[in-house]
């Protein structure tokens, strides 16, 4: 529930008191139409009678109106009333010009009903209906003196309504600029809660592509290479057991369960959010030497002939977890791309670390290829997406990625990343 403001706390106060003054000032000239019953120069008792039917048909109408703009107010579907409030106003103006006709004293009414005509007509007609109202006010109660010793237009008829209406013309065009304001600061507050409630949308949005990008980036770049390496080797076992070579086929079928549980060891970890295990077994040096081991044998388990070497430069730094995952996964990327498209015999893998920042080169003897082909876009089966990830991921570091190659003449991968500074930042 939405706390009102301080301008529709004070409109509702306003309002509250307008109602209660309009039945105060009825109850009051009802009590002293009462009270002069008898004395010299009262009201008839028809006219007595009519007063009390009008002032209770008065109050009535009033109190209608009142109800159902209140209930429309709380409750936007139920009945309208605002079509109706020409009507309604005429209707209580009306019955408060016949309650002047039989006694003076339902004058005081007329102050409450200033404020109804500001609030309900627009400016052009509702400072000439108070006017009006101001000059048959004067005339009734010339109209009541007539038989008093003071017969005649009194200075004190014409300045007490005047007064009156004058200053219920001031305090409604100000009661009109608050409402004004008040309702403006609704419609700012709106409008701030719905952008604030997009913005959340927004966030939430972003957050959850976030999320499919770093699980798409992980499953490429670790399990989706896995398994195309238990197919392969899988296949290769098959051929194996058909031309009788069973320690063949069971080297290979270890290699799939090699492959498999580390499979299963990188699905866990990223989705728990953490390092590699190979990482978490060793640091990055050693984990790309294995690397290069791993790939050199099964490139053998498949009838390949591929030799993988790796080289460090410079003296190692120690990383950030990022950085470490960010080059494993660059050189697992790479790797696998050697084995599947290059058709080389030999790739060196050099880590490198040279002044302000890291660099691993992946370099293979292959057919090479045309770097202008190569867009790193992804293609309807869920591939072609290893350069555009790889990209996604130095960008994440402020690191760069620059492929060197030309048909027949092999193919460089150069990653480069700043190395982080004491407090961790690129």
């Amino acid at each position: 529930m939405q706390s009102p403001t301080g301008a529709a706390t004070i409109l509702r106060v306003l309002r509250v008191c307008l109602h209660v003054g309009f039945a105060a000032l009825l109850l009051v000239a009802v009590t002293r139409l009462l009270a002069g019953v008898g004395a010299a120069g009262s009201p008839s008792t028809v006219a007595v009678v009519a007063g009390l039917g009008l002032s209770a048909l008065l109050a009535l109408v009033y109190l209608a109106g009142t109800i159902l703009e209140k209930r429309h107010a709380g409750d936007p579907a139920r009945f309208n009333p605002t079509h109706y409030a020409g009507w309604w106003l005429g209707a209580v103006m009306l019955l408060w010009l016949l309650l002047l006709l039989v006694s003076g004293d339902f004058a005081w009414v007329a102050f409450p009903l200033f404020f109804l005509q500001l609030h309900l007509l627009p400016r052009r007609l509702a400072l000439p209906a108070i006017a009006l109202s101001t000059a048959l006010l004067i005339g009734a109660l010339w109209f009541h003196s007539r038989g008093s010793a003071d017969g005649g237009l009194q200075l004190a008829m014409v300045l007490g309504p005047v007064f009156g209406a004058g200053f219920a013309v001031v305090t409604g065009l100000a009661y009109r600029a608050l409402f004004l304001e008040a309702e403006n600061q609704r419609v700012v507050a709106d409008d701030l809660r719905r952008t604030r409630a997009e913005l959340a949308q927004t966030q939430h949005d972003a957050g959850v592509l976030a999320e499919r990008e770093r699980l798409a980036r992980e499953i490429h770049d670790t399990l989706a290479q896995g398994f195309s390496s238990i197919v392969l080797m899988g296949r290769s076992a098959e051929n194996a057991l058909e031309s009788g070579d069973v320690e063949a086929a069971k080297e290979r079928l270890r290699i799939v369960q090699d492959t498999a549980s580390a499979n299963l060891a990188e699905a866990r970890s990223f989705v728990r959010g953490l390092r590699s295990p190979d990482l978490e077994q060793s640091g990055l040096v050693d984990t790309l030497r294995r690397l290069c081991e791993k790939t050199e044998t099964e490139a053998a388990a498949r009838g390949t002939t591929l030799r993988c070497r790796f080289e460090l430069v410079g003296t190692p730094v120690e990383l950030p977890n990022t950085y470490q995952t960010t080059l494993l996964r660059a050189a697992q990327a790479s790797l696998a791309n050697v084995w599947a498209h290059a058709k080389a015999r030999a790739v060196v893998v050099t880590l490198s670390f040279l002044g302000a920042e890291a660099t691993l080169d992946v370099f293979d003897d292959g057919i090479g290829f045309e770097p202008s082909t190569a867009a790193g876009t992804a293609r309807g089966d869920g591939t072609g997406v290893g350069l555009l990830s790889l990209r996604e991921r130095l960008a994440t570091l402020d690191g760069g990625l620059e492929i060197e190659s030309a048909p027949g003449e092999g193919t460089v991968v150069a990653i480069r990343v700043p190395l982080p500074a004491e407090d961790g930042a690129p």
